[in-house]
């Protein structure tokens, strides 16, 4: 190629960037509206992202079973084991739970319970749901239709017992279990060297 052609050909590449990055910086501002409002397919689509659940959950119920005066023990079968026990902090046990999901605000619960002696001084914390309030919050969702009742009327047990009666056709039981295929299986094992 010659001298000539190589200097129109990067005259002609420059010329060409030139009006590929003017157009990407002109669509940039036309479709900026676009890119916060509910028009946009792109913001229909939202990646997944985990739910993170984290630590040990206590209940009102929990909290108000526990005395000062209680034992170690006590408190451990009540609340169950400790996330965070210190070894600088003997007496001190935290019981944090935190929640993150997509479309929610994240939770976070802490509850701390002091020790003197091997037995319960104290205790402080957050403000803890009932268990009923947790899991009402936990699917919020999907709603579920109404639950089937899973008992027979007695009009229905009798239409069972009745169809039981009229068939005399008892279900045929193998007399003895199926003989494995004969053939020959190559060995599990590699023969030893």
């Amino acid at each position: 190629m010659s001298a000539k052609n190589r200097h129109g050909t990067r005259i002609a590449l420059t010329v060409l960037a030139c009006v590929v990055l003017s157009a990407c910086s002109s669509m940039k501002s036309m479709t900026s509206g676009l890119s916060d409002s509910k028009v946009n397919p792109v913001n229909w689509i939202t990646p997944y992202k985990v739910e993170i659940v984290q630590g040990n959950f206590v209940s009102r119920e929990q909290v108000e079973l526990l005395k000062p005066g209680m034992p170690r023990a006590q408190v451990r079968e009540v609340l169950g084991t400790p996330l965070l026990a210190s070894v600088f902090h003997a007496d001190r046990w935290d019981y944090v739970f935190t929640l993150k999901r997509q479309n929610a605000e994240p939770q976070a619960l802490k509850l701390t319970v002091f020790f003197k002696n091997d037995v319960l001084e104290r205790f402080e914390g957050d403000a803890m749901p009932s268990e009923t309030e947790f899991v009402s919050k936990l699917d919020s969702r999907r709603k579920l239709g109404k639950v089937p009742v899973l008992e027979l009327s007695d009009e229905q047990l009798q239409a069972v017992e009745k169809k039981g009666a009229t068939s005399s056709v008892a279900p045929a039981m193998p007399s003895a279990p199926a003989a494995a295929p004969s053939g020959s299986y190559p060995p599990l094992e590699s023969p030893a060297r």
